[in-house]
Parts: structure tokens; sequence; C-alpha cells
């Protein structure tokens, strides 16, 4: 196994463990995590640690593929772990943040719809011999995404002490991007997801 695959597969494992980590009823267990209170900020030990795993996995995924590219290391099992990664870290978390209440319900359902659409239209072109490169869009949804992500895990500091939503702003700004690029990605691939036959009996 090369490099940039280790490197993957430490994400998914690092992703189990900031899953685990939230979704465990530590007060059912009888175990509270500090809280400390700065400056009128509430900083909770469970979400830094949590972030700070998950600010190390984000940086793995940029490694990874920065050293396949680099060193002609792209293999078929690398491309499918990187995405099964990517979905178990991200769409994890969005779903424990939404089911805590610490981020809108919007924000993973749209996300994850998103998600759903694309790579049924990826899995189709892709049986025809169809491949879409990701879009810039995509890339701004995901860079946004990490960056709300992982202020939200951090309580949104230091701009919480400015009183500005940062961290909101940038999942807005994902969620608004991830709809665009589901239906750019729709659009490059119609033609494979939906038949000329079938677009003629309609």
């Amino acid at each position: 196994m090369n490099l940039p695959n280790k490197l993957t597969i430490s994400r998914i494992v690092l992703a189990f463990i900031i899953l685990i980590m939230l979704c465990i009823p530590w007060h059912a267990l009888g175990f509270s995590w500090p809280v400390y209170l700065y400056h009128g900020v509430t900083f909770n030990l469970k979400y830094i640690i949590a972030g700070t795993l998950f600010l190390i996995a984000s940086l793995t995924d940029k490694l990874d593929g920065h050293i396949a590219r680099k060193y002609n290391m792209v293999t078929d099992f690398g491309k499918m772990a990187d995405a099964i990664a990517d979905k178990i870290l991200v769409n994890g978390v969005l779903i424990i943040l939404a089911y805590d209440r610490v981020i809108p319900l919007v924000v993973p359902v749209v996300i994850i719809t998103r998600d759903i659409i694309t790579d049924t239209c990826k899995m189709i072109s892709g049986n025809k011999g169809k491949v879409v490169a990701a879009s810039s869009m995509g890339k701004i949804k995901t860079a946004f995404m990490m960056v709300g992500l992982t202020l939200t895990f951090f309580s949104n500091f230091p701009c919480e002490f400015f009183h500005f939503p940062l961290a909101k702003i940038c999942l807005i700004i994902a969620t608004i991007f991830s709809v665009i690029s589901g239906c750019q990605y729709y659009y490059n691939t119609r033609e494979f997801v939906i038949p000329k036959n079938d677009k003629k009996s309609k």
C-alpha cells in the first residue's frame, strides 16, 4: 500500500474516532466534558478535540491527493477509498452536529441530497464511458464546508469575540455552492442519465 492510500485509510480511522466520540452518551456514563467560558464565548473540550482531529483529517485529504498526483501514485483503490473517507468524515459530522442542534438541519439535508444525486449521475455516466471532472463550484463548496465545520467545532473562534458568525456564513455559502455544483453536475451528465428515447417520449 502506497503512502497516499495509507493517508486515506488514516482519514477513515480518524473519521470514525470523531463520530464515535461525538455519538457516545457521555452523561449516561457519568462523565462530563469540561466546558470553558472565555470572554463570553463557551468552549467545549469535546468539540475542541473533535475539531482538532477533523482539521488533521481534512489536511490529509489535501496531502494524499497532492502526493498521489505528483508522484504518479493514483490507484483505483485510492480513488474509491478517498471518496468513502470524505463521505464518512463530512456527512457524518454534519448529521451529528445537526442532531445536536449546533448547525441548521437544512445544511446536511442539502449537502447529502446533492451527494446522492451527483454520485448517482457519476455512476450512470461512468458506466457509459463518460467521466466528468470535479467542477470548480464543487471545490469551492468543499473549501467553505471544511472551514465552516472547523470553526463550528472551535466555537467560531476567534470571530465569535467580535460577534461575526463566520462559521455560519461559511456553511451557508457551502450549501449554496452545493446546490449550484449539483445542478451543474447533473447538466453535464444529463444526456447519459436520461436517454434520448426517454426525452422524446416525454
